[in-house]
């Protein structure tokens, strides 16, 4: 039967997504099977089964003579992703969000060295304490510099990476069997996504650990605290972007698909919302932190763009519907 399924497929992959469409294929393909079953109790063997119930389908022609289908309507056609292209993008977006992820990483820790020496040379306390604060500057500056660069080239290359699949932005559809195979494949990473998304949340939360105790001990080693701080949450937003990504790529395949022009607008805008608002919250983490030196309560800012982004989302959705009813 997947032989027949496949063809199937492949004969409708070229007509218009419509509900008379659909439910022709599902009668044929409910037709074809009782065929198939019969012939394999006639003691047919396989080949010899398929090649009958293939003979007896017609072509698709006819079929589209008996659905009323005229050539014109063909421009209406959905393009239908081969198996290569669907592996392909998911291991497109997994190189992405490891790369991007990577980046945001980099960035925390090049704000974590930079806290870091500063505080060392400060911590000197020589006759020559001025030179010393001006060194601490220059290779804290100078390290959060690089690696912040190192981070925008990752950031550039995992946008680059995606580039080549943005027709998977429009509308397309998948073959039966590869469907089946990508959603078997998202229920295995199901699991492992939870671990990471807990796991990320945990590491989120638990940071300011490092904070509290290092002021309990002393002024200093709060700063240090800010340090391990930064570098822990980033590790957890880098399993947020990773896995997610890779989340994405299987909602996208799966669910994308099946969403109208109205819905694919909804994710277009939440997308453009989020590629503002999150530089600017990373902005302001920035400013408050050298101009104002608040890297002890800064970070909430990013936890609370959060929230908010995800409100934004759901009021968006109340507004839209609100207006189609």
């Amino acid at each position: 039967m997947e032989t027949i399924m496949v063809y199937l497929d492949n004969m409708f992959a070229g007509l218009p997504r419509t509900p008379e469409v659909e439910r022709m294929k599902q009668e044929l393909l409910s037709g074809m099977e009782d065929k198939y079953l019969e012939l394999k109790q006639e003691g047919r063997s396989e080949n010899e089964a398929v090649g009958i119930v293939i003979s007896e389908f017609g072509n698709i022609e006819e079929l589209m003579a008996e659905l009323g289908i005229q050539p014109d309507d063909m421009q209406k056609i959905v393009p239908t992703l081969t198996e290569e292209e669907a592996h392909a993008y998911i291991a497109a977006k997994r190189s992405a969000g490891f790369w991007t992820g990577l980046g945001v990483w980099l960035s925390a820790i090049g704000v974590a060295f930079m806290i870091l020496i500063n505080t060392l040379f400060e911590s000197l306390g020589s006759s020559t304490e001025q030179d010393s604060l001006g060194i601490g500057s220059v290779l804290g500056m100078s390290g959060l510099f690089v690696l912040v660069a190192i981070a925008v080239g990752m950031f550039i290359y995992s946008g680059m990476k995606l580039g080549r699949f943005d027709y998977i932005e429009k509308e397309f559809q998948l073959p039966r069997t590869l469907l089946m195979t990508l959603q078997r494949s998202k229920a295995s990473f199901a699991l492992t996504y939870r671990v990471a998304l807990i796991t990320g949340v945990c590491l989120c939360i638990l940071s300011p650990v490092f904070v509290f105790a290092g002021a309990y001990l002393n002024d200093t080693y709060a700063v240090y605290g800010t340090s391990a701080l930064l570098a822990t949450a980033g590790i957890g937003v880098f399993l947020f972007i990773y896995y997610g990504n890779i989340q994405g790529a299987y909602t996208k395949l799966l669910e994308y698909q099946h969403l109208n022009a109205a819905k694919r607008e909804e994710a277009r805008v939440e997308r453009a919302v989020g590629a503002i608002v999150w530089p600017l919250a990373t902005a302001f983490f920035l400013f408050t932190g050298f101009v104002y030196q608040r890297w002890d309560i800064n970070w909430a800012i990013f936890p609370i763009v959060g929230i908010l982004s995800g409100s934004f989302s759901n009021v968006y959705h109340l507004v839209k519907d609100k207006k189609s009813s």
